[in-house]
C-alpha cells in the first residue's frame, strides 16, 4: 500500500505527464488512438499552473489566404502570423518559423530567444512565426466535411467569400483543403504576396532573402518549402524533419530502445516479454489475471490494455536540455522501474511476475489507472473499439483532429514493434499496424463528399524527396537520440551523406527533438553542444546570405 505522500506524488506526476503527451505544442506524439482518451484525462487531471512558461509576446497580424489555391471556390482564410523586429535593419532577411501542428501563439519562446531570435539577431533579420491553416479551425466531421471555426479563445470570424463575412458558424471545409500541397500554397502565397504593416517597403521574395525554419512536421514543411518553391525561399532548415512519410514506423520506439538509460529499458524488455506472454494466453482467466496486476482488469479489449503500457515512453521525446522546455517524466517512469534484478513476485492474481513487472505495474496503477475516475469505465478512459462515441466528438476541445486527419491522409507514421522479432520489444506486440491505425476509422467514417483511404497516401509526402531530399541551401539537423530520427535524412535507413555549408547535415550528439529550436536568454548559459549548433547555424546561413543577389529590376 503506498503512502499518501508517494500516492500524491505519483498523481502529480501523472498530471504533468498527461499535460506534458496531450498538450496541443507541436510536439507530435506517437500515433496511437488512445491519445485522444488520455487528452480528455488531462484536462480532468491538470490545472493551468502547470502550463509551460511563456517569455515576450509579440504583436499577431493576418493575412488573407485562399482557403484552395489550386480550384477558385470564392473562399478565403485568415491565417495568422507574429513579428519580431527587434534586430531588423533594412536589407536584413526575414526569418520564417513554421508553427506545424500548433498555435503559432504557443511558440513565442522561439522568437523570443530560440533560433528565430538566434539568426535575426546575428543577420539584422525580421522574425515571424507562421501559423498553419489547420489550427485555427475547429475541425467538425459531418457527411465528410471540417466545418470551420475559430478557437474559442478569440471568437474570431474565420472564413469569407465575395468580401462577405459569414459567421463562424454557418460554414464548412472541405477536408480536400486540409493537406500537405494546400499547406505549402499558404507559405509560398505568404511569402510572395505579404506587407507588414509595422514595416516600410517590400519584403516579399525574391526581393527579399527569406529563411524558412520548422522543426518535426513543420521540419520537413521547411524542406519541403526549399525544393518546391526555390525561387521564394533562399534558404532552409529542417530540424528533426519528418521527411520520409512511412505505415509501419517502427523505429519510434526503437530508437528510445537504444538511447534511453540502458537499466530503464532492460526493465521494459522484460515486462513487456511477460506482459505479452501472459496476454496472449489461450486460457481467459491469465489474460485477465495479468490486466489486474496493472490494475486494468476492466479493459475490455486486450489490445487497448497492451496498448496503455506504451503511454510512459511517449515522454522520452519530451527530453530537452532546458529544464524549463523539457519534462522529467521519463525519468520519474525509469525510478519508478527500479533496477534489474532476479527476484520474482506471486501476486495476488495467482500469476508469478518478475520485479521489473511488478514496478512497472505499480506504476501504472498510481498513474493512468487512478486518473481514470467513477463514474467513468475503464473502457471509456482507455478503450477504442468498446467506446468509440468520444473519437467522433466535435467540440472546439477535439484539437487532435486536424492534425490526425492529415497523419490518416498523407503522413502515416503508426508506431508497431520491429518486424524482425531478434530485435528487443518496448512495446507489446498487440499494438499492429491495424490497432495503431484504428484512429482513422474510428474519427473520420465515410463522408458523402469525402472518405479517408484505406491507406495514407504517403507518395505524395515520399515524392518530394523522402530520405534523401537534398538542395543547395537546405540544412537537415537532426537529434541522435530522437525517436523521430527514423523518419528524417538522419535515419539508420538513410544513405550518409557529407556536412557542407551548402548543404548542412548535422547530427546533435545526445539530441532529442527539434533541440536546436529552443534557446536561453543569456546563450553563454546553454549546453555546450547547443552553443555549438547555434553557431554553425550562425556561420552557415551568413555564408548563404552572402551569395545573395536580388533579381534585377
Amino acid at each position: 500500500m503506498p503512502s499518501l505522500k508517494s500516492g500524491l506524488a505519483s498523481f502529480c506526476a501523472f498530471s504533468l505527464l498527461l499535460l506534458q503527451l496531450s498538450s496541443t505544442e507541436a510536439r507530435r506524439l506517437p500515433t496511437n488512438p488512445q491519445w485522444v482518451k488520455l487528452h480528455a484525462l488531462r484536462s480532468q487531471s491538470t490545472s493551468d499552473s502547470l502550463a509551460k512558461r511563456q517569455g515576450a509576446t509579440f504583436p499577431v497580424f493576418t493575412f488573407t489566404q485562399p482557403l484552395d489555391h489550386f480550384v477558385d471556390t470564392g473562399f478565403t482564410f485568415e491565417q495568422r502570423y507574429w513579428l519580431s523586429d527587434r534586430h531588423y535593419k533594412p536589407g536584413g532577411p526575414v526569418i520564417v518559423f513554421e508553427a506545424g501542428e500548433g498555435p503559432g501563439d504557443e511558440r513565442m519562446p522561439i522568437l523570443d530567444t530560440g533560433i528565430v531570435d538566434i539568426l535575426a539577431n546575428a543577420t539584422n533579420g525580421l522574425g515571424i512565426v507562421l501559423e498553419h491553416r489547420g489550427v485555427r479551425a475547429r475541425a467538425e466531421f459531418h457527411h465528410g466535411f471540417f466545418e470551420v471555426q475559430p478557437f474559442a479563445r478569440t471568437r474570431a470570424l474565420l472564413f469569407s467569400r465575395n468580401g462577405d463575412m459569414i459567421a463562424h458558424t454557418a460554414r464548412r471545409m472541405l477536408s480536400r483543403w486540409l493537406n500537405n500541397e494546400q499547406a505549402a500554397a499558404d507559405s509560398a502565397n505568404f511569402i510572395d504576396n505579404v506587407t507588414f504593416p509595422t514595416i516600410p517597403g517590400d519584403l516579399t521574395a525574391p526581393g527579399t532573402p527569406w529563411i524558412y525554419y520548422g522543426g518535426s512536421y513543420g521540419g520537413a514543411r521547411a524542406a519541403h518549402m526549399r525544393v518546391l518553391y526555390p525561387d521564394l525561399v533562399f534558404g532552409a532548415i529542417s530540424s528533426s524533419g519528418v521527411t520520409h512519410a512511412t505505415l509501419d514506423d517502427w523505429r519510434y520506439f526503437d530508437i528510445i530502445r537504444q538511447y534511453a538509460p540502458a537499466s530503464c529499458i532492460a526493465q521494459v524488455e522484460k515486462t513487456i516479454d511477460e506482459v505479452d506472454a501472459f496476454i496472449t494466453s489461450p486460457k481467459a482467466e491469465t489474460r485477465h489475471a495479468i490486466k489486474a496486476v496493472f490494475g486494468l482488469q476492466n479493459i475490455t479489449y486486450d489490445p487497448d490494455f497492451a496498448s496503455l503500457l506504451s503511454g510512459p515512453l511517449g515522454a522520452w521525446q519530451e527530453n530537452n536540455w532546458d529544464p524549463a522546455v523539457g519534462s522529467t517524466a521519463f525519468a520519474n517512469f525509469c525510478d519508478a522501474l527500479g533496477t534489474p534484478d532476479n527476484a520474482k513476485i506471486h501476486t495476488a492474481q495467482g500469476i508469478t511476475v518478475s520485479n521489473a513487472t511488478f514496478n512497472y505495474a505499480k506504476y501504472i496503477n498510481n498513474t493512468y489507472v487512478r486518473s481514470c475516475r467513477p463514474p467513468a469505465t475503464q473502457d471509456e478512459c482507455f478503450g477504442t473499439i468498446t467506446a468509440k462515441d468520444q473519437y467522433l466528438a466535435t467540440d472546439l476541445s477535439q484539437t487532435w483532429r486536424t492534425w490526425d486527419f492529415q497523419v490518416c491522409t498523407q503522413w502515416g507514421f503508426f508506431m508497431t514493434p520491429p518486424p524482425n522479432p531478434a530485435i528487443p520489444r518496448i512495446i507489446s506486440k498487440l499494438i499492429t499496424q491495424e490497432y495503431a491505425s484504428l484512429i482513422c476509422k474510428l474519427a473520420y467514417p465515410p463522408g458523402e463528399h469525402f472518405q479517408v483511404p484505406a491507406e495514407p497516401n504517403i507518395t505524395a509526402v515520399n515524392s518530394l524527396g523522402g530520405y534523401n531530399i537534398a538542395y543547395d541551401r537546405l540544412a537537415i539537423i537532426d537529434g541522435e537520440a530522437d525517436p523521430w530520427r527514423g523518419d528524417t535524412p538522419h535515419s539508420p535507413a538513410a544513405h550518409p551523406r557529407p556536412d557542407t555549408t551548402l548543404r548542412p547535415f548535422k547530427l546533435i550528439p545526445g539530441g532529442v527533438h527539434h533541440y536546436d529550436e529552443n534557446g536561453l536568454a543569456d546563450h553563454s548559459l546553454e549546453p555546450p553542444q547547443i552553443q555549438a549548433i547555434h553557431q554553425q547555424e550562425v556561420e552557415f546561413v551568413k555564408a548563404w546570405l552572402k551569395d545573395f543577389k536580388p533579381p534585377s529590376k
